[in-house]
């Protein structure tokens, strides 16, 4: 894999940082067709998925600088913190930093908010295949060892120097895995936007699944080290406990409205 798109003069472009864009683009075209449905204008959507898209990326950064802070952060200089053009962001805090960006803007602009966020949510899930096709380029978010017979292996030195990738050997796709699992969810979401129950539905199902899929795939990532297991979980398990709850919780309290509420 190769981290590098391609350099203008002294400007470089990270594949990493193409795939955001695209996961950010698709996701506003599919949200935007869903809105139509809730009766919500376009440029509404485009609005609130710019604020989508700056507390993702303050959220993503902002947890991973906190959780990688004495391997990777506290003996460089400031700067360093804002480098998240090849990589460098959590998924979960990037969820988190949307949501409440989101909820402010959805509020502001006196949007209906299950609506939207029904919205919206299929897109998540859009959005994570092609994040994690930008963490397969990169080499970032790699997984264990493996002998299976689709196991990938990192052969580019940048990978390595970027995200301490293993080279030359064979790792699980954990990247593919999560891509794969990802999709299958916004095909899921998409058809139940159009079969939901309640406002809201679709949501706090994404909630459910994904906290599921994601801690599935946990158990194959390889780039943790020690300081990050606590009883044997994974950052991203231990959040994903919480999200599932979450997701119940709304499920059973959105469910005794009056249907179609926002």
């Amino acid at each position: 894999m190769h981290p590098i798109a391609f350099q203008l003069g002294p400007i470089t472009i990270h594949w990493y940082g193409v795939m955001i864009a695209l996961a950010f683009l698709a996701g506003l075209w599919t949200a935007t067709r869903r809105a139509r449905r809730e009766n919500i204008p376009a440029e509404k959507i485009a609005d609130v998925t710019l604020w989508l898209m700056v507390g993702a990326i303050v959220g993503a950064r902002f947890v991973y600088v906190t959780t990688y802070w004495r391997e990777e952060f506290a003996s460089q200089p400031l700067s360093e913190v804002f480098k998240i053009y090849h990589g460098g962001l959590v998924y979960y805090g990037g969820f988190i930093g949307a949501t409440l960006a989101g909820i402010i803007c959805i509020r502001w602009k006196q949007m209906p908010l299950w609506k939207t966020a029904d919205a919206l949510a299929p897109s998540i899930a859009l959005g994570s295949v092609f994040g994690r096709a930008g963490c397969l380029l990169n080499g970032c978010c790699y997984g264990r060892p493996t002998d299976m017979p689709w196991a990938i292996t990192f052969t580019n030195p940048q990978a390595h120097e970027l995200s301490g990738t293993p080279l030359d050997v064979p790792l699980h796709p954990t990247e593919i895995y999560d891509a794969l699992l990802n999709f299958g969810l916004y095909l899921f979401l998409a058809w139940l936007f159009r079969r939901k129950k309640f406002d809201g539905q679709v949501f706090a199902t994404y909630l459910l699944c994904y906290a599921v899929t994601r801690s599935v795939v946990e158990y194959f990532r390889g780039d943790y080290s020690n300081l990050h297991y606590h009883l044997g979980l994974t950052p991203a398990q231990w959040i994903g406990v919480p999200i599932f709850a979450a997701g119940l919780a709304l499920a059973a309290v959105l469910s005794r409205r009056e249907p179609k509420r926002g």
